[in-house]
């Protein structure tokens, strides 16, 4: 079963008591929360949890052997959803039926794990695509309308992703993780993208964990997920603007710690370089053109300075047997490339909430709700003696600091079993109002805005999906556009548990 090959840390750990009741209470709350907050597809509902329930099983004492069984059990074809070729057979009066022929081999599934290696040590791989269709009436997509980097950014086809992961156990000790995307830009041009290669810890006491590597950083909700997790074709205004393209994502460590309290209670703290293209609101030099009229570079007197910190809290309460509640907090503290001793803040709020009734058949009926919120101060530089600030008209600029905050909020209506539809509002704007005016001709990424957009989905199956979405779009000073995107995904082989 595709589930079963997501069990990254599900290897043999060694038989100390107290590592394995710390694992056990670890993944037994992770259960819980998994159980109450699952909010993508069926596919993902099924994988994560059976993942989960392996690893608790893993870490329980071996019952004893068994007295070895007669007759085998038949194996029968799996239904859409059900459990894979190779179960045990229902109990009955007919007899079993005679195993397979010797050589006889079992028709290929896209839920099979594609594995490499065995035992404590192996890897499984899987392949992701998502592709887009459509076009808009905005002059200028790609980081006009569209400010993600795997949002779709041309009117025709776009590739969104072609997303390899690679996952499993190292030892008893470690599991890995890496996601390789290949995309296609719309100038044609064709390119590999490390997003995430991490190493991280099974075996810590007192519920510690530490991952090490490049990794997208634990802030808010949808920085930490995949494309293909998303509910929406694109990335939220928001997160464009303050977080980048690519997500705020970088090589560092993180230090997490898993609270223990009979609800979910987790704190994080990372710690990753702040320079470079996937740090858009710090050391970012922006490809070498200016922000917010400034020349930025990634260069800092002191390299310990130049470190990027990111703490968050999270927790999640059961408000009834049919609703869950996840809230979080998150911060991100560095340095910015408009001067030599200046930073930037970014602090957000999130907040996740679900319904699904007790009688549901496969995760639907169900509806969720999803917002969070943005605040960025950009500590800004003075422009040195002798510069000219372009659009500025010959006037230079003083340090100052500039904020801006955001939103979204989506609901999602699972109202049949493998349709959703989906609604989300976002909003951006300057706190500081006066301090932008005289460069809205030049740098548009302040100007108030706000999206307002629909969007349905389909499952076909556990491993296909179509999403048809509209956007409603309005840029102050540059008017209303209308974009219409069709998306088409589908997975092959087993692919990591994604984070809540």
């Amino acid at each position: 079963m595709i589930a079963s090959a997501l069990g990254l840390g599900a290897t043999a750990l060694p038989a100390q008591e107290t590592n394995q009741s710390s694992q056990i209470q670890q993944l037994q709350q992770q259960i819980r929360q998994l159980q109450a907050t699952i909010e993508q597809t069926e596919q993902q509902h099924r994988q994560q949890l059976e993942a989960l329930r392996k690893q608790v099983e893993a870490l329980q004492p071996p019952p004893p052997p068994a007295a070895p069984v007669a007759l085998p059990a038949t194996p029968e074809p799996a239904a859409p959803g059900g459990p894979a070729p190779g179960g045990p057979a229902p109990t009955g009066s007919a007899p079993a039926a005679a195993p397979p022929a010797a050589g006889e081999k079992k028709g290929w599934s896209p839920a099979d794990p594609i594995q490499i290696g065995g035992g404590r040590a192996y890897m499984n791989l899987g392949l992701v695509g998502t592709f887009a269709a459509g076009g808009s009436t905005a002059h200028g997509i790609e980081g006009g309308t569209q400010l993600g980097g795997h949002d779709p950014n041309q009117n025709g086809f776009t590739v969104q992703g072609i997303e390899a992961n690679f996952a499993g156990a190292v030892d008893p000790y470690f599991r890995g993780n890496a996601n390789v995307v290949y995309e296609i830009d719309s100038r044609g041009e064709s390119f590999l993208e490390l997003e995430e290669a991490w190493l991280e810890t099974v075996s810590l006491p007192a519920n510690l964990q530490v991952r090490a590597g490049q990794f997208l950083t634990d802030f808010g909700r949808i920085n930490t997920q995949h494309p293909h997790s998303w509910t929406f074709v694109d990335s939220p205004l928001a997160s464009g603007r303050f977080l980048g393209p690519d997500g705020l994502r970088n090589p560092g460590a993180r230090l997490s710690w898993l609270a223990p309290l009979p609800f979910y209670s987790e704190l994080f703290l990372a710690v990753q370089n702040s320079q470079g293209e996937t740090a858009n609101s710090f050391r970012n030099d922006n490809g070498g053109e200016p922000m917010f009229g400034r020349p930025l570079s990634q260069d800092t007197g002191n390299s310990l300075n130049g470190l990027l910190l990111a703490p968050r809290y999270a927790a999640s309460f059961d408000l009834s047997d049919t609703q869950t509640l996840l809230a979080g907090v998150s911060a991100a503290f560095g340095p910015n490339g408009s001067g030599t001793d200046t930073d930037t803040q970014i602090y957000g709020a999130d907040l996740f909430w679900k319904w699904k009734p007790a009688r549901h058949h496969g995760g639907f009926p169900f509806v969720s709700w999803q917002t969070e919120a943005m605040l960025r101060r950009y500590q800004a530089g003075a422009t040195a003696a002798g510069s000219y600030t372009p659009g500025a008209s010959g006037v230079y600029l003083p340090g100052e600091t500039l904020a801006d905050w955001g939103l979204y909020s989506q609901i999602a209506w699972g109202f049949r079993k493998d349709w959703v539809a989906a609604l989300r509002g976002d909003y951006v704007l300057p706190v500081d109002k006066a301090a932008y005016e005289w460069i809205l001709g030049d740098d548009p990424s302040r100007l108030p805005r706000w999206r307002f957009s629909p969007n349905l989905t389909w499952y076909l199956s556990e491993f296909s999906k179509l999403r048809l979405q509209y956007n409603y779009d309005d840029r102050q000073q540059l008017g209303i556009d209308h974009s219409v995107w069709l998306q088409f995904e589908f997975s092959l082989g087993a692919h990591a548990a994604h984070k809540f």
